[in-house]
């Protein structure tokens, strides 16, 4: 088994301690590889997809005022069949929208709205 070193800040660490007691884990260590599992899982599923997909985009995101989410539903507005923007607690967004594309075309948005690392949580149900 290989050892590696990570520093992490305040809020991750007790992000990992939250993950460690809510899977009754023995240790950080054992909560690591549950996160990455859940990442590849997630990963994997994304890689499934092919050809033509439908579904409801899920995004919770801070600061209302930066414009990034605008900017990239103006980039796939052609896709988004519907959408639907709420405030909710703690000057947070709820991001909903339905979405009719190629895979690979969600693909791609998905993977702008995880890079601009400003979406606390993006998900996408299959239709």
């Amino acid at each position: 088994m290989t050892i590696i070193s990570v520093s992490l800040n305040d809020e991750y660490t007790e992000c990992l301690d939250t993950i460690q007691r809510t899977y009754d884990l023995k240790g950080r260590s054992d909560a690591i590889r549950a996160s990455i599992d859940s990442a590849m899982d997630e990963i994997k599923k994304m890689e499934t997809l092919e050809g033509p997909v439908e579904g409801v985009l899920i995004i919770v995101r801070s600061n209302h005022a930066d414009p990034w989410m605008i900017q990239v539903q103006a980039k796939y507005q052609e896709y988004i069949k519907t959408q639907m923007h709420s405030h909710i607690r703690d000057h947070k967004c709820l991001e909903v929208m339905v979405v009719s594309c190629d895979a690979e075309v969600l693909k791609d948005m998905i993977s702008e709205i995880k890079a601009q690392r400003k979406a606390e949580y993006v998900r996408f149900v299959r239709g």
